[in-house]
């Protein structure tokens, strides 16, 4: 079984020309080229042992209530695999020196920043509490120079291969682009008359836009167990069952979680903006806009209440404003 995690930046284009080729004169492509294959770590050692309790924390950041990450035949969820590698913020002291020099010698060159773009796993065989995680990593690919929206620069992949008490159990995959900064364009520069993307409404959702056109934010509720859900969902993922109802949230809630939008800048849509994950008074959680306050000012904790923005004249929105400055 595989898992693909993409992000929102494709692979480019290939320069071909100019600084393209300017690369491939003066030899920097060449030797960024001679890094494939060298090791990125080697032999390297999990902090901790597979265990409940960061299963735990996963599954409720997660939101995930399977019933096979609990009890004592319990599994790691697969999509946790990089967590048990990951060296916190004391890093790793077996990681290799080749990845540090093949980043030095890309900022040289003037690609001083970088992104994550996506990610691929494997997963041979599930993870089990009590397993000592063991690692090496190469670095798998360099790309000649792309062009993207960010700016132009090089993707550079890396391979872990991750045993489990000395057993492959998994490879992950890891891209990044190492990129010159494009000039950023002018604020308030998306296209003129441009409207958002228009919801996907299907019969599993219908009744919450529905409740949006009547200015009501609708939960689903569990009609054999009781269990609130959102977004919503044919069936309960606590018990399964596929009967239920709608109750109308009161519109209070929390900032849980953000993130701040800067990139890609796509039409209708004048970054910088904040998104966030909204935890309402009723326990469930949803992403919208958070208005009211300027982006940098948006905090965790923060209070919001629900309002529904116009879009445009066929679409509205449930956004929601923070209730005290944002200042957190």
């Amino acid at each position: 079984m595989s898992e693909g995690l993409r992000g929102g930046l494709s692979d480019g284009r290939s320069d071909g020309l100019g600084d393209g080729r300017s690369e491939l004169s003066d030899g920097l492509y060449e030797r960024l080229k001679a890094y494939e294959g060298q090791p990125a770590a080697t032999a390297g050692v999990g902090k901790d042992l597979v265990n409940e309790p960061m299963i735990r924390h996963w599954c409720e950041a997660m939101g995930d209530t399977d019933p096979a990450y609990r009890g004592p035949d319990a599994v790691a969820p697969p999509t946790m695999l990089q967590a048990w590698t990951m060296g916190g913020l004391s890093g790793h002291t077996d990681r290799s020196g080749a990845y540090d020099e093949l980043l030095t010698l890309l900022d040289e060159a003037g690609y001083t920043s970088v992104v994550a773009t996506d990610c691929e796993q494997e997963y041979p065989r599930p993870l089990r509490p009590g397993e000592a995680i063991t690692f090496d990593a190469v670095i798998e690919s360099v790309s000649e120079r792309k062009t993207t929206k960010l700016g132009a620069g090089h993707f550079v992949t890396t391979r872990m291969d991750i045993q489990a008490d000395g057993e492959l159990a998994g490879t992950h995959r890891f891209r990044i682009l190492k990129y010159a900064p494009a000039a950023p364009k002018p604020k308030g520069s998306g296209a003129p008359g441009a409207r958002r993307p228009r919801p996907v409404i299907n019969r599993d959702n219908a009744g919450f836009w529905e409740g949006v056109a009547a200015h009501r934010l609708l939960v689903q509720r569990c009609g054999a167990c009781a269990t609130l859900r959102f977004p919503w969902l044919p069936g309960c993922n606590a018990c399964g069952s596929q009967e239920w109802d709608a109750v109308e949230a009161s519109g209070t809630g929390t900032v849980f979680s953000y993130v701040v939008m800067h990139h890609p800048p796509f039409p209708a849509f004048d970054p910088p903006y904040a998104v966030g994950l909204i935890e309402l008074a009723e326990g469930v959680r949803m992403i919208s806009n958070v208005v009211g306050v300027p982006y940098d000012k948006v905090r965790i904790g923060v209070p919001v209440r629900l309002e529904f923005l116009r879009v445009d004249e066929e679409l509205e929105l449930p956004v929601f404003r923070a209730q005290d400055g944002g200042e957190g």
